[in-house]
């Protein structure tokens, strides 16, 4: 089996910081060669893999001004897609622009589908439904107008997470700094419940955190990080009494949740996207629907048991549950 996986390029593939989909693309190709299937991976030629890494674009577009988007994006899919004949099956983890290459050779294209932002979208993907196989990463994302081959959650590679047993008293926050992730809120309900909230994350909009997020960091009760990876992301993730996910908007998925769960410390999110599958209220954190039920749940938090938050992302998160999904779909498309 030779697959070519098609990873977005915002970022490196791995990302040195921030870059959920160029994540999810590392972690299911390292685990596609590790099984001992050809992977080429097309990805920014600083890119790192153990499968064979095929380069056109020289940077990340988000990290180097002189790469134009929309320019490289399609200098990319050209790419890949003259090369097409010569892979079994392509994976698409680059979004729809690829779509319009679909109808224009014979082998089969796999799309995950990281978010249906809109229905705005939706003419880049309907009239190609025949002819792309699309994955969608939560039952929660899935579009009513689409035919869908599977639902496969993503997965984290338990190994580069350490469990916490502990925690702290300290609250956690971890994503972009966007009113999607409410960021406002968890300060909100960290201020109520007394307790100290730790951010992390990119800023996103620079507007909100100027106005929701820069005015509560002259007390002591909230700290800024900024972006964290490596051994600091794993140690923020372990090292609190909860994960606040209060969102905004309908989630497609949400990497932190399940990372925090894996370190141990449980999850209070909002009832919103795919949060009721990935968390088991009053077992690996609570499900909620307003900041005054977060600040209760803060308090009953202290009683779950964190080794139950690492055991279910052992049992339904693992990168080789996600990896063992995707191989049985490649299969049955390729027949």
């Amino acid at each position: 089996m030779k697959i070519a996986m098609l990873a977005p390029i915002a970022w490196r593939t791995p990302p040195r910081h921030y870059g959920p989909w160029e994540l999810v693309t590392h972690l299911l190709t390292e685990a596609l060669v590790a099984r001992g299937i050809d992977v080429t991976l097309f990805a920014t030629q600083d890119s790192l893999t153990a499968g064979t890494l095929d380069g056109i674009v020289p940077a990340p577009y988000a990290e180097d001004p002189a790469i134009d988007a929309k320019v490289w994006e399609y200098r990319h899919l050209a790419h890949v897609f003259e090369q097409a004949d010569q892979f079994d099956l392509i994976h698409n983890q680059a979004d729809f622009p690829a779509h319009a290459f679909a109808r224009l050779v014979d082998t089969p294209l796999v799309t995950t589908i990281h978010g249906f932002s809109s229905d705005r979208i939706l003419p880049m993907y309907a009239p190609f439904q025949d002819r792309v196989h699309y994955v969608a990463i939560s039952d929660a994302d899935r579009h009513p107008s689409l035919r869908y081959a599977a639902t496969i959650h993503h997965g984290v590679p338990l190994d580069d997470f350490a469990f916490d047993p502990v925690g702290s008293d300290d609250l956690l926050f971890f994503g972009r700094i966007h009113p999607d992730k409410g960021a406002d809120e968890a300060i909100a309900a960290a201020s109520a419940s007394g307790r100290r909230l730790n951010l992390y994350g990119i800023v996103q909009d620079q507007g909100y955190h100027d106005r929701a997020v820069a005015p509560a960091l002259s007390g002591a009760g909230v700290a800024w990080h900024g972006a964290v990876g490596g051994a600091a992301r794993v140690e923020a993730l372990g090292r609190a009494r909860a994960l606040l996910h209060l969102i905004n908007f309908d989630e497609p998925f949400g990497l932190s949740v399940i990372e925090a769960m894996a370190c141990g410390t449980p999850v209070i999110a909002n009832r919103r996207g795919a949060m009721p599958e990935l968390i088991e209220h009053g077992v690996t954190g609570f499900l909620v629907e307003t900041v005054d039920q977060a600040v209760e749940a803060i308090e009953h938090v202290g009683d779950l048991d964190r080794a139950a938050c690492r055991r279910r992302v052992e049992e339904r998160f693992s990168v080789e549950r996600m990896a063992d999904a995707y191989v049985d779909l490649y299969r049955r498309i390729i027949g």
